[in-house]
């Protein structure tokens, strides 16, 4: 079997509802669909019961957590690479399993691009998409993670080789995950450009950004090398050290002398160039 699809939910029935009519049409269907559920009271698990033949496993029972509930998902996967899509998050359109897949790829991790349910277009560490093709290094991880849900598709045995995702960890675990396995460990990374889900940010709050930073820096602390994070240091200060210069360049009278004396140049040469074409 080529993919599992596992969906976490918990108390979000409307969303669950999104969710799985984005699944069931997909033309790709070599695929099985594992659904997490917390113990939902609000009317998920009847929903749940509803889509039952569509799903090869299905468990509605309280949870320590979403990262709990994804490693439940993960034990009794089956397919060759898990993707989390989970309640709220839709495909983009029903091809888009079919036009991952096509690829044949053999990557370890395969991650496309995704919207905001606000309409933006995101590339996979969550940046407005514009095209660039950058590389993921483990320096991107200082600053930035991979969106999980609706984003990557990861092969099956990296569980086994890097391990599940950390429970202890309320909100990081999924990016101390990738740092292990992209950034300090061997798994081979593919980019495609394709819209492969919308991200529901309902809910998303902004309490979470000190609590983030906790265990950020918690998690670099204890698996990163003091070398590397020195280093990082600083890259960083020279980084800030560059823009203070450049700030003080364009302020000084030279440049902006410079600048009015090549303006009208640079209007000159463009004219020219559009004659001639």
């Amino acid at each position: 079997m080529k993919l599992s699809i596992i969906t976490i939910n918990f108390n979000n029935r409307d969303g669950l509802q999104k969710t799985i009519e984005s699944v069931v049409p997909q033309a790709f269907k070599d695929f099985e669909w594992i659904v997490i559920d917390g113990g939902s009271t609000d009317g998920s698990r009847e929903l749940i019961v509803q889509y039952s033949d569509h799903f090869a496993y299905w468990v509605s029972e309280p949870d320590k957590g979403i990262y709990h509930a994804m490693n439940k998902g993960i034990k009794v996967a089956n397919g060759d690479y898990v993707f989390f899509l989970n309640s709220g998050d839709w495909f983009c359109d029903n091809q888009v399993l079919d036009n991952v897949f096509s690829r044949k790829t053999q990557a370890d991790i395969v991650i496309g691009n995704y919207y905001r349910s606000t309409g933006e277009l995101l590339n996979a560490i969550g940046e407005l998409w514009n095209g660039v093709k950058e590389e993921i290094t483990l320096f991107t991880f200082f600053d930035y993670t991979i969106q999980h849900s609706g984003c990557a598709f990861i092969k099956r045995c990296l569980f086994d080789e890097y391990g599940l995702y950390d429970e202890k960890l309320k909100i990081n675990s999924d990016w101390k995950w990738f740092l292990q396995a992209i950034g300090l460990g061997k798994a081979s990374l593919e980019k495609i450009e394709i819209p492969i889900s919308v991200y529901d940010i309902t809910g998303v709050s902004s309490m979470q950004v000190e609590e983030r930073r906790k265990e950020h820096d918690l998690v670099i602390n204890e698996i990163v090398p003091p070398r590397i994070v020195q280093d990082h240091e600083k890259y960083n200060r020279l980084l800030e050290l560059m823009r203070e210069q450049q700030l003080k360049a364009r302020s000084s009278w030279t440049y902006r002398i410079g600048h009015m004396v090549m303006a009208p140049v640079k209007c000159i040469y463009k004219l020219i160039k559009n004659e001639n074409y």
